[in-house]
């Protein structure tokens, strides 16, 4: 149940539509919903102004199939999964319509065309070998109404790539820096934005970037002011963030 349908649901009490006594029933049936393996949580959306997204990584293909069926039935559209297999993209798409990108992993189920984008978030990459996590960020925020400007390949082995996209970067509302390695991207963008940056350290590198712990803590210790970081490879989380510091109105004097 998103803030619609519960305006909705409350005008057909004040029409006398429902009775107060069923509105009652339908608002403490609906929280969440029960399948065995699973409690849906249908008030997401309602509480926190996005639905439930599903993490796709150790579920079955029958498990995802049996809660986008349950979304879907009460109402909900741009259902993001994470972390998908291709094996459960392809269980999902014989009953409902998904749209499915196998380099992020990233489904989205029922996706709605009518979506207004806001506001201007970039994502930019040190390296191509980041693409998978800046996607996962990208799609993330693109589905939760947000316009994305794509910056790939920039990192500071050629500075002057970055250099090139200042008018880009000058225009955004948040940034998300993406890289493994060191993890400097997140540290220079910091130095020539007004706007906050969200870091997400990835996992690429050789032996002694230990698994993305290098560019984490790279980018925890950054001197550049207005640089947050999520946690390694967590794409999903940098482009909800982003989206809800973008979405924020702005402050008037």
């Amino acid at each position: 149940m998103n803030k619609n349908s519960m305006l909705e649901l409350l005008n057909k009490v004040k029409t006398g539509e429902l009775s107060p006594e069923k509105a009652v029933t339908k608002m403490k049936t609906e929280p969440f919903e029960d399948l065995g393996f699973v409690k849906i949580d249908h008030h997401r959306e309602l509480r926190q102004g996005a639905a439930e997204v599903i993490y796709g990584q150790g579920k079955t293909p029958q498990q995802i199939h049996g809660i986008v069926e349950a979304m879907i039935k009460s109402g909900g559209t741009d259902i993001l999964i994470t972390r998908m297999s291709e094996e459960a993209a392809e269980l999902v798409k014989k009953d409902f319509d998904l749209d499915y990108y196998p380099i992020p992993k990233i489904g989205i189920a029922a996706k709605s065309n009518d979506k207004k984008a806001v506001g201007s978030i970039v994502v930019a990459s040190g390296g191509t070998s980041d693409i998978a996590v800046c996607e996962e960020a990208a799609l993330t925020a693109e589905v939760l109404g947000n316009n994305v400007t794509r910056l790939y390949d920039v990192g500071v082995a050629g500075l002057h790539r970055l250099i090139a996209n200042l008018d880009v970067l000058a225009n955004a509302r948040v940034v998300i820096a993406v890289a493994g390695m060191e993890g400097a991207l997140a540290s220079v963008v910091g130095g020539l934005v007004d706007c906050p940056v969200v870091a997400v350290p990835t996992s690429i590198g050789y032996g002694a970037n230990f698994g993305g712990v290098s560019a984490l803590l790279s980018m925890l210790n950054s001197c550049a002011s207005g640089v947050s970081v999520v946690n390694i490879d967590n794409g999903f989380g940098a482009g909800y963030l982003a989206s809800m510091i973008n979405k924020m109105p702005a402050i008037q004097d």
